[in-house]
């Protein structure tokens, strides 16, 4: 059974001697299994950190309070250079006896080089997201205090214009990882209201509208039934989808409002749902990535972003019960759909 576990395993007896090497706790530490039972676990357990020292003579696992039952997981490096997450129960049949037998587990450690590949990405790619909008703070800020009087009313209006432009952007940009930090670790908070998603789409488009020279249309009927959501996290929703659309397609955007009634396909099971359409004249997105899509730091292309935007629309789409899918546009380009619950049911 323990062969059958993913992670590697390294059984010691009271005497300290080698009872039992899994097959993959064999093969990590290029042991042979058979031939390691009953030599000292020092002997088997060929772990040193990066000073030289072993995982035994540190954490000495037949030593210590009678109260010590565990060994934390630790990194440790195996005698071919590579890296494995190790931990230890350690067993008495009573406090007053000594150690019975001592439990090693070995896991690999190319989850956590995943997961610091992703924060090096983050840094790396908050470094360059914020670098832009700051440079034209401090840039617009240093022209005004030293040209303050060489400057017409009309210069330092539009100085300060794109100041403002610059701020808001810094400040999407980190209430965008802080909405990433909290979808991963499950705790975003949600304030729903019933919500006009026609108003909220609208100021979304004017925003976006009004900094691309792209043409953005918005289809709104009108009479769209209320849905139970943030406005804020729909806003913040409709915005990435068009800014994407806008940034990674061609041609006219166009955005489309409509509702669907209850038991229609991508409606909700009670109560319907809202269907937001974005359309762009792109080149699309190939079936085989749209799933990518959503997953952070994604990016396609040589345009900018910071890869965060399609995976905060499909966190906070679900986080209200709503759905969120990738096709191909009527006259090509790319589509996006967002289906939000109507009603308490949502």
């Amino acid at each position: 059974m323990l062969d059958d576990l993913p992670d590697g395993v390294v059984l010691a007896g009271s005497d300290g001697s080698v009872r039992h090497v899994s097959a993959p706790a064999a093969r990590m530490l290029g042991v042979d299994a058979d031939a390691a039972r009953g030599r000292p676990l020092p002997d088997v357990l060929r772990l040193q950190d990066r000073d030289g020292a072993s995982w035994c003579a540190c954490n000495t696992p037949f030593e210590g309070l009678a109260t010590r039952t565990a060994v934390p997981e630790q990194p440790w490096l195996l005698p071919d250079g590579s890296e494995v997450l190790v931990a230890a129960r350690i067993h008495r049949t009573t406090l007053r006896d000594p150690v019975d037998r001592v439990a090693v587990t070995l896991r690999s450690g190319r989850g956590r080089a995943r997961l610091d590949r992703e924060r090096s990405d983050l840094v790396a790619t908050v470094a360059h997201e914020l670098r832009s909008p700051l440079t034209g703070v401090k840039g617009f800020v240093q022209a005004l205090l030293n040209r303050w009087d060489k400057l017409n009313d009309e210069q330092k209006k539009l100085m300060l214009t794109t100041v403002s432009s610059d701020s808001d952007r810094l400040s999407r940009l980190i209430a965008e990882l802080l909405d990433v930090a909290r979808i991963d670790t499950g705790r975003l908070q949600l304030h729903r209201r019933p919500t006009d998603v026609g108003v909220v789409a609208g100021r979304a488009v004017a925003s976006v509208q009004a900094a691309t020279s792209r043409p953005v249309l918005l289809e709104d009927p009108g009479d769209l039934p209320d849905v139970l959501a943030d406005p804020d996290k729909l806003a913040q929703v409709v915005t990435n989808l068009v800014e994407n659309a806008v940034r990674h397609g061609d041609g006219t955007v166009r955005v489309r409002l409509e509702a669907l009634a209850a038991g229609a396909p991508g409606s909700a099971e009670a109560g319907g749902a809202v269907r937001l359409c974005v359309d762009d004249e792109g080149e699309g997105i190939p079936e085989e990535l749209r799933r990518r899509v959503f997953t952070k730091f994604w990016k396609s292309g040589a345009r900018g972003g910071s890869g965060l935007g399609m995976y905060i629309v499909g966190g906070l789409t679900r986080a209200h019960g709503g759905s969120v899918t990738i096709s191909d546009a009527p006259g090509g380009g790319a589509r996006v759909q967002v289906t939000w619950p109507v009603g308490p049911e949502a």
